[in-house]
């Protein structure tokens, strides 16, 4: 059993430097439920030293404030992997996953931790409810830092390329005043990105107003977007009204589905971006604006130039630069931190704390998500909501995602060399775990770190 210091850097002499180095905090409990260790991080998140934990156990620690409640009982508890969202003593909200470590006899020895600030608020823009999130390998779950009540709301998640590539762009483009052109599939996020954009930019503190251009009749889209004075027409105020663009001054204005704007319509936003004023209809003077304009898209609007669907010279002053959001079936490395943290945002929302088997994890991998992230969302709550116990099985998995999962297990044309061997790798581990219990013994066979065996275990949702 270990309890001490010395003997923690005994066995664990070559992960502590690689710990302290990750940006997330790190626990390390005993089978106890006694705190041997912490990393820097953890120090400064939780307004701790490690003097101060070193030796107590994690009952003391809650008596203490430092934490509410505690991740590491429940590990003791179930015994496999854990996620909660709870706070520290300051009031600081956490997403916190506790790992169980096992010997070489399969007996449970450490519990080790990692926390991330959820509540944290960029720095400088104090309003900021939107973050982009890049994550490192070791990071155990890519989440953005918000202040709403809910775990999820406003988040980017990037463990692969693809994503990461996206957010290096936005990153840039949050500082400027370029107009953005959004595009992308349903559900994967452009609404998103487009908020993100503006609250970490230098508009944060001015309106950001959403526009669904697919959805207002042709007959009211000029009157809503443009306002319009008294008497305009029948039926209209009689103090007039304002338009979108006008309660966006100062901020942002994000159009979204701008391919189903009216042709008409399109003339005359080309000269509102051009012009930079509006003129409300039935009014004679034109309104000076100061907006910038963001908008997205799930349809190929060079096609519909093409096509004399859309016109030309707007496609261009639209797509000054564009951002293409890729389908989540393009970017499987984020589907598990994704099903991880709506896990947790659902689980504390119904009153849960359910998990999910390795069996059950590997269906939904396989599975092509073709309502990208909206529908991962739903279906994480679903089977939360339908599972009968606490562990979401490859039973509860919804018959039609088995099927679709079935038929997209075959090595499909066009699927990229990273995303086979992400799922090679997956099986292999998953076996290994079936077959040899402890992430020792599975690093001494598979000729790798017991760290690394950890890392991935979590990267792909496996546990014992």
């Amino acid at each position: 059993m270990l309890r001490s210091i010395e003997q923690l850097h005994i066995r664990l002499k070559e992960v502590l430097p690689i710990l302290e180095t990750i940006t997330d905090a790190v626990f390390i409990d005993n089978n106890e439920g006694i705190c041997l260790w912490c990393n820097t991080t953890c120090e400064e998140l939780y307004d701790i030293e490690m003097e101060e934990i070193q030796g107590k156990t994690v009952d003391e620690l809650e008596r203490a404030g430092i934490f509410s409640p505690s991740v590491t009982k429940r590990v003791l508890q179930e015994e496999r992997e854990q996620t909660i969202i709870h706070e520290n003593r300051l009031g600081v909200r956490l997403l916190t996953t506790g790992t169980p470590i096992y010997d070489e006899n399969g007996a449970l020895q450490l519990v080790i931790t990692t926390s991330r600030d959820i509540t944290r608020i960029t720095r400088g823009n104090p309003k900021n409810h939107a973050s982009l999130v890049d994550v490192p390998d070791l990071d155990v779950a890519g989440i953005s830092e918000s202040e709403t009540p809910e775990l999820g709301e406003h988040e980017i998640v990037a463990f692969s390329e693809t994503m990461k590539n996206v957010i290096t762009l936005a990153r840039r483009l949050a500082a400027v005043n370029t107009t953005v052109l959004i595009t992308g599939e349903s559900g994967v996020g452009k609404g998103l990105l487009a908020r993100t954009l503006h609250e970490h930019g230098p508009r944060w503190e001015q309106p950001f107003v959403t526009v669904n251009c697919g959805a207002i009749p042709d007959t009211l889209i000029e009157s809503e977007l443009f306002g319009y004075v008294a008497g305009a027409f029948t039926g209209s105020r009689s103090g007039g009204k304002r338009g979108y663009f006008e309660a966006a001054q100062n901020g942002t204005i994000f159009l979204d589905e701008i391919s189903e704007l009216p042709v008409n319509l399109q003339v005359k936003l080309l000269q509102v971006i051009q012009e930079r004023q509006i003129t409300p209809v039935g009014a004679v003077e034109p309104i000076p604006i100061d907006v910038r304009i963001i908008s997205a898209t799930n349809r190929n609007l060079a096609d519909l130039v093409q096509e004399g669907k859309f016109r030309e010279d707007l496609y261009y002053r639209l797509n000054v630069v564009p951002i293409e959001v890729p389908p989540l079936r393009e970017r499987t490395e984020d589907i598990t931190p994704l099903i991880r943290m709506n896990l947790a945002k659902y689980n504390q929302k119904l009153g849960e704390h359910k998990s999910i088997s390795a069996g059950a994890m590997e269906i939904l991998l396989r599975y092509p998500w073709p309502g990208n992230i909206r529908e991962l969302q739903n279906i994480v709550e679903r089977l939360i909501i339908t599972s009968s116990s606490d562990f979401i099985t490859e039973d509860d998995i919804f018959i039609f995602i088995k099927q679709a999962a079935e038929d997209n297990a075959g090595p499909a044309t066009g699927t990229s060399l990273s995303a086979a061997l992400e799922k090679a790798e997956m099986e292999i581990l998953r076996q290994a775990l079936e077959r040899y219990g402890s992430t020792r013994a599975i690093a001494r066979v598979l000729h790798i770190s017991q760290p690394t065996v950890v890392r991935k275990l979590q990267k792909h949702g496996l546990h014992k």
